[in-house]
């Protein structure tokens, strides 16, 4: 879900820059830099997923004027990368789409938030949550932290999307409900397929691609 017109006020715009620029900035302070300069093939990676995920978002759906609905694949990118490559990444993208025309400036910080920073958050704390309270399992993983993990990231983001237009006036609540909010769970089922297929695939063939997935812990001592 993003914002391709300039409907939110000024003063949300700047509150919504400023908590999306100190996101990204600790995302920029804990991102594995290190690692990252000294692996090509993780440099490909991102750059990769950055590329994919910029091709995903063209294909959209419009909504109310200046809304548009289409995948997140951010939980994707959380279990691949770690939330603040995600972040990055997905920050990235937004950018590349502003360049072409996808996205518009002005909103830029509304969709970081909602679009990136969010689902990122929301796909982090499934993964936190299923480390703590639940065993170390393949399938726990696979279902919980992708299909599930996906589905909350875009309930939330969304939720997130949809308050702030209301907060702000931009339409009232029974419109955003209706042509909105209710299509979210339509939303959901698609997105947690769409991620846990792609997950699934690497966990098989590429587990080293994931840097939350450890396949000796998942696998080997099961």
């Amino acid at each position: 879900m993003s914002l391709t017109q300039g409907l939110i006020s000024t003063g949300w715009l700047w509150g919504t820059g400023l908590l999306a620029g100190l996101i990204i900035l600790l995302a920029l302070i804990r991102a594995p830099w290190g690692v990252l300069t000294g692996e090509r093939r993780l440099q490909h990676l991102l750059f990769g997923a950055t590329v994919v995920l910029m091709l995903m978002w063209t294909m959209r759906a419009g909504l109310s004027p200046g809304l548009s609905i289409h995948f997140l694949g951010m939980t994707t990118l959380t279990l691949m990368f770690g939330w603040d490559l995600a972040i990055l990444s997905g920050s990235l993208a937004l950018v590349g789409m502003a360049i072409i025309g996808q996205e518009s400036w002005d909103t830029l910080s509304v969709n970081v938030l909602c679009s990136v920073v969010v689902p990122v958050l929301a796909s982090l704390g499934v993964l936190r949550l299923v480390e703590a309270k639940l065993p170390p399992n393949f399938f726990v993983y696979l279902f919980l932290c992708a299909f599930f993990g996906a589905g909350v990231a875009t309930a939330v983001g969304g939720m997130v999307m949809a308050l702030l237009l209301w907060v702000d006036g931009v339409y009232p609540w029974m419109k955003i409900y209706l042509e909105y909010v209710r299509f979210l769970p339509l939303i959901m089922f698609p997105e947690g397929l769409l991620n846990g297929i792609l997950m699934t695939g690497m966990m098989v063939f590429h587990p080293d691609w994931i840097r939350t997935f450890d396949a000796r812990r998942y696998i080997d001592e099961q």
